[in-house]
């Protein structure tokens, strides 16, 4: 259960970091209003908050195993935000992160 909690949270933090992300993003390369700089800043707060929830007496090892369902996350994003459907590159290196991201996981409850 302690994993699957993990894997959820991980989940609820990369949204709140990509958008989070994204909302500097549309605001310096698309032009967009200042004004999305406070919804982007709220969902970045937001992310680091929810990081500190995942059950783990190292915050490297949060980080680290975040970093894999990050990035298969932002692929997501470029396909169901952006509308770019991902290579077979993006696809096979978002898999390999998740693999890395279940080895940190399950090994450190494994020891």
């Amino acid at each position: 259960m302690a994993v699957a909690n993990a894997i959820l949270l991980y989940l609820v933090a990369a949204l709140a970091e990509i958008a989070g992300c994204f909302a500097f993003w549309a605001w310096l390369r698309l032009g967009r209003s200042v004004w999305w700089l406070l919804p982007g800043m709220i969902s970045l707060a937001f992310f680091a908050w929810l990081l500190t929830r995942v059950d783990t007496g190292f915050a490297g090892r949060a980080y680290a195993a975040y970093g894999g369902v990050y990035i298969a996350a932002s692929v997501g994003w470029l396909w169901l935000a952006e509308g770019q459907i991902p290579s077979r590159w993006d696809l096979l290196g978002g898999a390999i992160c998740l693999v890395g991201m279940a080895v940190i996981l399950m090994g450190t409850r494994a020891a």
